[in-house]
């Protein structure tokens, strides 16, 4: 369909996109000093399951505070395969994130984020270390080299935080589940051919076999 036709018709359904250009800002800021490079060097088209996996953090009003939510993702299908939220900024966030994951975590090859403190810590390390999966870090100030988090999170307040109201962690913990449910199996993606992260995997799993 064009441009002109679904206006037309959100018009006459009286509905607004709530989406608008991503833009990012690069800034200088306080981060950690760690000798990990970017060993992802924004290679964020990755062709096989689990080998590398991105994540980020943002923040959501809960009552009138501010939580947070965090969200582990697959480059190969842009699945959201962990998440997490609660009141504090901590490693622990990070932490609870990846216990949630469904999958092995002795199959995660490299794990790349940008340098907040709640990434690069003792915590983080030690896990990723137990696991034996590699660390990638993101250039001080460039949330280029971390592109694909990012942008998932733009999408992730505009379709999720924005106008949401939250009374409690506990619903919170419900929408965020219901959310990543809807991502991962009904949302459909331009970058994967418009088919959901759940459909792509089904569809180049299946033509691995018949190989």
């Amino acid at each position: 369909m064009s441009r002109r036709r679904i206006g037309r018709i959100m018009k006459e359904q009286g509905l607004v996109s709530k989406y608008t250009v991503a833009q990012f800002n690069p800034r200088k800021t306080s981060v950690n000093e760690s000798e990990v490079g970017n060993v992802l060097n924004r290679e964020f088209n990755q062709d096989k399951e689990l080998k590398v996996v991105v994540s980020d953090l943002t923040y959501v009003r809960v009552g009138y505070k501010w939580h947070y939510i965090c969200v582990l993702v697959d480059l190969y299908n842009r699945e959201i395969i962990g998440y997490s939220a609660g009141p504090e900024k901590t490693a622990a966030l990070v932490q609870r994130a990846f216990a949630s994951v469904p999958y092995s975590l002795n199959r995660l090859e490299l794990f790349h984020t940008d340098r907040g403190s709640e990434f690069k810590n003792k915590l983080i390390d030690e896990a990723l270390e137990a696991f034996d999966i590699k660390r990638s870090l993101s250039a001080k100030g460039t949330p280029y080299d971390n592109a694909v988090a990012e942008a998932m999170f733009k999408t992730i307040k505009t379709e999720f935080v924005n106008g949401a109201v939250f009374s409690s962690q506990q619903e919170l913990d419900l929408g965020l589940f219901d959310y990543v449910n809807w991502f991962n199996h009904i949302r459909i993606h331009e970058s994967l051919g418009y088919l959901t992260p759940s459909e792509y995997k089904r569809k180049h799993q299946a033509e691995r076999c018949a190989i």
